[in-house]
């Protein structure tokens, strides 16, 4: 079974972006392994990030899109808290 997948969609020039990164960092120290953590950088244009911005239909960063098994487990929009995404994050890691 895969492990959950974490994105953030995040842009340089976001404010809100980089109050969001310093958490995401203690997530990866909490959980370690057990959660994949990509970030996205919608500033640069590739295939890969146009891919994701319309599949996830991402119009505001920062969005943070939690998926497993490749299905889509939740969106959040704006800057998410570590204990909330570490509740989410947890029982999909204990399936």
């Amino acid at each position: 079974m895969a492990k959950p997948v974490l994105m953030d969609f995040f842009a340089e020039w976001c404010g809100p972006c980089r109050q969001q990164t310093p958490i995401l960092d203690q997530l990866k120290e909490r959980m370690g392994d057990r959660v994949e953590i990509r970030k996205v950088d919608v500033g640069v244009d590739s295939a890969e990030t146009r891919q994701y911005a319309s599949k996830y239909d991402i119009q505001f960063v920062p969005t943070i899109v939690i998926e497993k098994d490749g299905e889509l487990v939740q969106k959040l929009v704006g800057v998410q808290d570590l204990e909330r995404l570490e509740g989410i994050l947890t029982p999909l890691v204990e399936q």
